[in-house]
């Protein structure tokens, strides 16, 4: 029977999960790597294939036609034996009843409950934490008592763009696998399967920076407002205003340093680099306005970028990196 696992790049993390048996596998992993390359999508898939019951050696594949995999085709169904929530996550009550439960309010308690009950199916368990983190320290360490004895047959699948704001004892008991960038052509793929015309896929593959969030909110998603905010917020610096809309929370943090790096390199390339296309080909005109950014204030502008996304991955305050990133952006005038 044929298997599938229908995952646009994420090539080192499918070599790996290729070459792994049940036996092999190991109880939690994190998924790490830049918000949008699709870390949540290849767990989901990574979930199908451990639940399919469709025979087969190695872990990596599903049939797409089995009992188990109805129900993750199917809208509306869920997997008994997958548990998945998203964002972060409280302590919870030590009190509440037993049971399944799945939703918002979902916390550490309830999932540590859940994975202490027999499989439905009577094969393995699955747990997703999408782009985790936690409200507190106890709900962490919480989850930390579980991961020092897993129980058997339960796999914990944790994604994060910034792992470094993680526990390091969470970060040690969980084998740590790192997902690139798309490429270019695998955005437009991915846009494609989206759903969005030719036209609009090659224009949004051009201005994700590999990434399929990215992409979508350039093309008019529900974070366009944010790539047009910093970008308002980068224009002003350079042409020596002071804005007072600031723009950098947990949320867009790691988006809206992209858009600025995006920016900079094209005002780079405007500043006499003929033959190398721009990226943000809707700004061009206004950077063509701007004096031109060489040599050493180049690299030494970039060097800056790289170690504000360096501090974004850690528990600095969003606000002071935002601060650092104004700090370093030459005026134009």
């Amino acid at each position: 029977m044929e298997l599938h696992f229908d995952v646009i790049g994420a090539e080192g993390p499918k070599r790996y999960f290729d070459a792994l048996t049940r036996e092999t596998l190991a109880h939690a992993y994190l998924f790490s790597g830049p918000a949008g390359v699709g870390k949540k999508f290849f767990a989901r898939r990574l979930a199908q294939s451990l639940l399919c019951v469709a025979p087969k050696e190695r872990i990596l594949g599903y049939d797409g036609v089995c009992s188990s995999c109805a129900l993750f085709r199917a809208d509306g169904a869920h997997h008994p034996d997958f548990l998945e929530h998203e964002g972060t996550l409280k302590i919870g009550d030590p009190d509440a009843p037993r049971g399944f439960y799945q939703g918002d309010e979902l916390s550490t308690r309830d999932l540590v409950r859940q994975l202490s009950l027999q499989s439905y199916s009577g094969g393995m368990r699955v747990l997703l934490l999408g782009d985790v983190d936690f409200a507190t320290r106890e709900a962490a360490n919480a989850l930390l008592k579980f991961l020092e004895e897993p129980p058997a047959g339960v796999v914990m699948l944790l994604t994060t763009p910034a792992p470094g704001r993680l526990l390091p004892t969470i970060r040690s008991r969980a084998l740590e696998v790192r997902f690139p960038s798309l490429s270019r052509t695998q955005v437009r793929e991915v846009l494609g399967r989206m759903h969005y015309g030719d036209a609009d896929a090659e224009l949004g593959a051009s201005l994700s920076g590999g990434s399929v969030t990215r992409a979508v909110a350039a093309l008019g998603g529900e974070e366009e407002s944010l790539r047009a905010h910093v970008a308002r917020w980068f224009f002003d610096c350079v042409e020596g205003g002071s804005p007072q809309d600031a723009w950098a929370t947990r949320e867009t943090l790691d988006d809206g340093l992209e858009t600025i790096k995006t920016l900079v390199r094209d005002w780079i390339v405007a500043s006499g680099h003929d033959g190398v296309a721009l990226v943000s080909l809707d700004y061009a005109q206004r950077l063509a306005r701007l004096r031109p950014l060489e040599g050493r204030e180049a690299i030494a502008l970039l060097g800056k970028l790289d170690e504000a996304q360096r501090l974004a991955r850690t528990n600095v305050s969003p606000a002071l990196v935002g601060e650092l990133v104004r700090m370093s952006l030459p005026v134009s005038s």
